[in-house]
This record gives C-alpha cells, sequence and structure tokens, in this order.
C-alpha cells in the first residue's frame, strides 16, 4: 500500500466517520465538530473544511457538508488546471472529497494581520496564475486574500473551486486597485500589523459597497 492509499484508508476509517461537519448559512464558512486526534483543521470555506493528517503532512484532504453542491465543478476545474507551480493539484476524489497536495504558505491575509510585507512580485505571480487558468478555460472567481498565498517567495492560489463560474468577480481587480493605491506608498515600506477587527471592518465595507453599487445600478 502506496502513502496515498494509507491516506485514503485513513479518511473513510478515522476521519470521516468521526467529524461533523454543518452548513449553519450558505454566506458564512461550515462549523467542524469533533475533530479526531492526529488530525488538524486547516480551514473552512464556504462549503467545505480542509484537513491534513500529522502523518501525512504532504496531502490535504478537501470533504464538503451534506448538502452543498460544487465538489463535482471543483474536481472538474482541477483536471483542467492540470499541474502549474501556482496551484495544487488533484490526486484523487470520491463523490464525498478529494485530495490535493499540500500548498504551505502563509496567507495574504495573516501577511496584512501579521504586518509581513508582500512584495509586488507576489501579486505579479497571482495575476499570471490567473491568466493561465483562464487560457485553460476557467473563470478565475472568488480570488481574495484568503484564497492567495505567499509560499517563500511566490504567490499561490489555494482554492479554485468557482473557477467554474463564467460571471465577472470583481474581488481580485478591486484588491490590486487598493494594493498598488494605498499599500504600496503606504504601508509597505513600514509593513504595519492592521489588528483582525480592522481587516473584518474592511472585508463587511467592501461587501456594503458592493451591494449598494448594485442596488444604485438597478435604480
Amino acid at each position: 500500500m502506496n502513502e496515498v492509499e494509507k491516506f485514503i484508508s485513513i479518511i473513510d476509517k478515522k476521519l470521516r466517520t468521526n467529524i461533523v461537519i454543518e452548513s449553519i448559512d450558505s454566506g458564512d464558512p461550515v462549523v467542524v465538530k469533533h475533530i479526531p486526534d492526529s488530525w488538524i483543521l486547516l480551514g473552512c470555506g464556504n462549503y467545505a473544511a480542509v484537513f491534513t493528517h500529522q502523518d501525512f503532512q504532504d496531502y490535504v484532504v478537501k470533504i464538503y457538508a451534506a448538502g452543498r453542491i460544487g465538489l463535482k465543478e471543483e474536481i472538474e476545474v482541477y483536471k483542467a488546471i492540470g499541474r502549474h507551480p501556482a496551484y495544487s493539484y488533484l490526486v484523487y476524489y470520491t463523490e464525498e472529497y478529494l485530495i490535493l497536495n499540500r500548498i504551505r504558505g502563509i496567507t495574504l491575509y495573516n501577511c496584512f494581520r501579521r504586518g509581513i510585507k508582500i512584495p509586488p512580485k507576489i501579486i505579479q505571480d497571482i495575476e499570471e496564475a490567473l491568466k493561465y487558468a483562464r487560457k485553460r478555460g476557467l473563470y478565475p472567481h472568488d480570488v481574495h486574500v484568503k484564497n492567495i498565498m505567499m509560499m517563500g517567495n511566490r504567490g499561490v492560489v489555494v482554492d479554485i473551486s468557482d473557477f467554474k463560474h463564467k460571471e465577472y468577480c470583481s474581488l481580485w481587480d478591486d484588491f490590486k486597485k487598493a494594493y498598488y493605491r494605498y499599500y504600496v506608498p503606504f504601508l509597505y515600506r513600514f509593513t504595519i500589523p492592521i489588528p483582525e477587527f480592522l481587516l473584518n471592518l474592511i472585508r463587511k465595507s467592501y461587501r456594503y459597497y458592493k451591494k449598494l453599487k448594485k442596488i444604485t445600478k438597478e435604480i
């Protein structure tokens, strides 16, 4: 039995049978309860939770909450992306979860929170990665600071589950504008930590602004 097969075995025997993943509100991240020993929760999205195991840290398993759609689409996205240094790649999948190689780094969100400098090269890497995805017939969607990482001196994208959605998503373009207009001239030199409550306030204000802008256009 190879390493991937061993990982699949403990997912089926130890993880899936012992955890509870609840989707309380479709607009909020899922909630995970009863994480078994040796398993590490890496993060939660609106559809699924991502785990790794202390003995298999080169891989992650993404398990969808019951009733949440999107797994089949995400599998199609990873097949379209193939192997690219800015993305994870698909190792294995079932009708309930998928296994990916693990990307190690720090999200841009945590860079802001900890005062870690984000060089322009990281932004350029992400831009090139998104261009590559478009060439593969995909539509970059929901690209924001919690879905982007610095891995060493390289920018990587860690969540591409919505890349089949054809409607335009302005998150990345809006972030780029803010990065070059405000971060580079005012914060880049000093790398001041930004408190989490302030980051959440910025996020909520942005969402309110986008909703208000949409309503204004419809009037």
